[in-house]
């Protein structure tokens, strides 16, 4: 990504926010303009999507761009098969790869909230929120109260989470729990690191299947810190494929991981209007199979 910061002067008074971006920013307003329609340009902090806007003297003008000038594809709808259940109080989502689980800094477009609102045609709140690449369990709350309550769960550790892992070896041992404190990795913005100093976090493990070229891991994390299964798994010896920032190999043998493997597959917490137990489960992806069939052979029936 690529970020520019202006200040308005007083020669800029009451200019147009594209022609300003344009200008001095060094870009042409074609490209200035389609930052300002995937909601990468923030006014003063705020969003800014109308490229006709006038600006004042003071103001900043913070404009992200992605690399190359223009965002990734986005999802245009969640096809119905992806909603697991839906109440008055919450919803429940199969989240596909790729889609990212909360508007960006390069765009508001695609984020799976807007999704799943299109979808039930009523606006929903994120309580939780899986990496971009991860797919699997995710769940919304559609009213107020529901969100204060979910958000008050997943705070205090109450929902139980199992994720699916391949990785590149298995993890040593082959089963456990690990508890390794997490902090900010000073050296790589957004990442995370083993830190004592860091906030607490543990996962339980186990090793499903192994081969030469990988495991399947079952993980179940205890607490829920950014990017947790990804480091306790690699300071365990087994990095996830395709997580290249933690380790991960992107290609074992003939095999190549296509995004992060890592998948959501079940989740179970109380609902927040009735306290009845509630389990959510959402079966790994075509890309998930794909890679752990020619990894560790297919899922025993």
């Amino acid at each position: 990504m690529r970020r520019l910061t202006l200040l308005v002067p007083d020669a800029d008074r009451y200019e147009r926010i594209d022609r300003f971006i344009a200008a001095r920013g060094g870009i042409s307003r074609g490209l200035a303009r389609r930052a300002i329609e995937a909601g990468g340009v923030f006014v003063d902090g705020r969003r800014c999507k109308v490229a006709g806007r006038t600006l004042t003297p003071g103001q900043q003008v913070v404009v992200n761009l992605e690399e190359g000038g223009r965002a990734a594809p986005a999802l245009a709808a969640l096809g119905r098969e992806r909603l697991l259940y839906a109440d008055a109080d919450l919803c429940a989502v199969d989240k596909p790869a790729g889609v990212p689980a909360q508007p960006t800094l390069t765009t508001d477009r695609g984020a799976l909230p807007e999704l799943v609102s299109a979808l039930l045609g009523a606006p929903v709140t994120l309580v939780h929120r899986l990496d971009r690449e991860t797919s699997g369990v995710t769940v919304f709350a559609r009213t107020r109260d529901a969100a204060a309550a979910l958000a008050e769960a997943f705070r205090t550790g109450t929902p139980e989470k199992t994720y699916l892992a391949l990785c590149a070896r298995a993890p040593s041992p082959a089963e456990g729990r690990v508890a390794l404190a997490l902090g900010k990795d000073p050296a790589r913005p957004g990442l995370r690191r083993v830190d004592p100093a860091g906030d607490p976090a543990a996962t339980r493990y186990r090793t499903l299947r192994e081969a030469p070229g990988g495991a399947l891991v079952e993980a179940r994390p205890e607490t829920g810190r950014t990017h947790q299964i990804r480091v306790h798994l690699a300071a365990l010896g087994a990095p996830l494929l395709g997580d290249a920032r933690y380790g991960g190999p992107r290609r074992v043998g003939e095999v190549a991981a296509p995004r992060v493997m890592l998948h959501a597959t079940r989740l179970e917490l109380p609902h927040p209007a009735t306290g009845a137990r509630m389990v959510f489960e959402a079966e790994p992806p075509e890309d998930f199979r794909a890679v752990e069939a020619a990894l560790v052979g297919p899922p025993e029936r």
